[in-house]
């Protein structure tokens, strides 16, 4: 039993040895090829004549030309709010100009802003857009060359300004778009089409999402990054090497959202969440280049002659703030936009860890001193658990001389060795395995807390004391540099920073009040895992690699005073 409880702890161990070895041996990215006037095409499969109208064939995407881009830039409508600084596209009325003014690409306060959106004219074009389909091709429609013309000429798109733009298509519609935006990164769409002619017209509301290039990514599984939609209430994630083998992928829902999500930034539309959509994910290599778009078609809309209707659509383009994503979901009726942060399997740990920490930083004042405050909260809901534990392994402690003296009489009998230890065990009332199911419950934990740490914005850049400037990454001092002494640049696998080895000690110290396995093979084995730790947690969050430190020396604590109570010589 006693080699049982090993084994599950070094299983356990394991899992983490894996989840290091991806992060040390993520596959980089690869470098884009320049851009190309062809390039800049979007992606546009033909349509079945007489059908309804492709998704991908939207008028945005079926009519681009190939021709270099003109020389005179399609005229423009400025978009200031205070976290968003751009300008949207009156040449199809684009959202392709978004610039995110709260966030920089480093630490360092004067480094560039986060540009997200750019136009199809730019080295990696990613770009919303939104209008009208039409199963009758005579049916003439804005698409991405129709410049609109603006109602309010010389106005700012700002939080409290709105725009209003139009087309008239000369045959007996007249296409009104009214565009409002928030404080944040959420753009509200009003799209309004009038009948001034003398028969009906059916048309579909639809809207796309398309990006140039293989963004760089993270290459970890435990973050996607990435097209995804949320359908009928359920997530749906698609990688971009996937899509790349499917060309298309298709769903249906009612209500819903689609896009593409990075590790920190999010960019997606929706309509009014009571319409049915067709929804799909589209890839296409033009010249040698990665092209990928997200589109939605809404139910067919039938115009009678002097009627107008109206449509409701959203984008989202920004940061994937949580308590945000869940305000729009809750003002607007967006389905599950929280899903867009990738909180992973242990989603029910992930979520409340947030909150808390969150809650905890707003009181103290540092997200470094949450995750302190966050561990002792653990400790306290695993005290009893602990407890339990600490006491089985001291009374283990405590019988370890017995415990040799049966080991050295039965050399030679392992199975006599092992009847004589579960008599010891009986006959002491110690139980084994008792320390093991502490030792589970905290595999989730560390997990999920490894999932905030990592995938929320508001740890990004979040600071802590001393030489910690961001808790979301890995510590820079290094051992072997002297932590900066000697003014050279180590390989990244030759980076061990202060609170590493801080953990490593405190694992280390930790490991010394345990009882000893009794084979001493499996004493060897576990007497490396701090060094293994060490050099392993080294490329881990800051943040995860304080919290797993003073999470041991709160156990060394506990079972200190544990192991004085029981006699046991610590």
């Amino acid at each position: 039993m006693g080699d049982n409880k090993n084994i599950l702890l070094a299983a356990s161990l394991s899992l983490l040895i894996l989840l290091g070895w991806e992060m040390f041996f993520a596959p980089k990215p690869v470098p884009k090829p320049a851009v190309t006037a062809e390039a800049t095409a979007p992606i546009a499969p033909p349509a079945t004549p007489g059908s309804v109208p492709d998704l991908a064939a939207a008028p945005g995407m079926a009519a681009a030309p190939t021709a270099p881009a003109p020389a005179v830039d399609p005229p423009r409508v400025s978009i200031e709010t205070p976290h968003i600084k751009g300008s949207l596209s009156l040449a199809g009325s684009r959202f392709d100009d978004v610039t995110l003014t709260k966030y920089r690409e480093t630490i360092d306060p004067t480094s560039p802003p986060i540009d997200l959106l750019s136009p199809a004219s730019a080295s990696k074009p990613y770009f919303v857009e939104m209008g009208w389909l039409s199963a009758d091709a005579s049916l003439k429609l804005p698409n991405a060359t129709t410049v609109w013309n603006s109602q309010t000429e010389g106005q700012a798109l700002t939080e409290t300004t709105p725009i209003v733009l139009t087309w008239d298509n000369g045959a007996g519609l007249r296409f009104t778009k009214t565009i409002r935006a928030d404080k944040d990164y959420m753009f509200t769409i009003e799209q309004t089409v009038e009948n001034i002619g003398e028969q009906a017209a059916t048309i579909y509301p639809y809207g796309l999402v398309a990006r140039m290039d293989t963004p760089a990514t993270q290459g970890i599984y435990i973050l996607h990054e990435g097209p995804l939609g949320v359908f009928d209430k359920t997530l749906k994630e698609v990688k971009y090497k996937d899509l790349k083998k499917e060309q298309r992928i298709a769903a249906q829902s009612t209500g819903g959202w689609i896009g593409f999500t990075d590790k920190y930034w999010l960019t997606a539309l929706a309509f009014d969440q009571t319409l049915k959509i067709d929804a799909t994910f589209n890839y296409a290599s033009v010249n040698g280049r990665d092209r990928f778009q997200t589109d939605v078609r809404g139910e067919p809309i039938t115009i009678a002659p002097k009627e107008s209707k109206t449509i409701k659509s959203y984008v989202f383009a920004g940061a994937k703030e949580v308590k945000l994503l869940d305000g729009y979901t809750e003002s607007l009726g967006i389905t599950r936009m929280d899903l867009a942060i990738d909180f992973g399997w242990f989603y029910f740990l992930t979520y409340p860890f947030f909150y808390i920490l969150n809650w905890m930083k707003d009181v103290l004042g540092n997200f470094g001193l949450a995750i302190l405050g966050f561990t002792i909260i653990l400790r306290g809901l695993m005290f009893p658990l602990a407890n339990k534990q600490f006491a089985a392994m001291s009374k283990l402690k405590k019988l370890q001389p017995e415990m040799q003296k049966l080991q050295e009489r039965y050399a030679n009998d392992r199975t006599k060795l092992n009847q004589e230890m579960m008599e010891l065990y009986k006959r002491e009332k110690a139980n084994p395995l008792s320390g093991c199911l502490p030792i589970v419950i905290q595999i989730p934990v560390f997990f999920a807390l490894y999932k905030v740490l990592y995938v929320s914005i508001e740890m990004r850049h979040a600071p802590f004391y001393g030489w910690i400037h961001d808790l979301s990454a890995m510590d820079p001092t290094n051992v072997f540099t002297l932590f900066g002494l000697i003014p050279f640049t180590m390989p990244s696998f030759l980076h061990i920073g202060v609170w590493p080895l801080i953990m490593g000690v405190t694992m280390w110290l930790q490991q010394k009040l345990n009882p000893q396995p009794a084979d001493p093979i499996q004493a060897k084995v576990f007497m490396i895992f701090p060094f293994v730790f060490t050099y392993m947690l080294a490329s881990f969050p800051a943040g995860l690699v304080i919290y797993w430190a003073w999470s041991n020396v709160l156990g060394i604590a506990q079972q200190w005073v544990i192991m004085r109570r029981m006699g046991v010589k610590a």
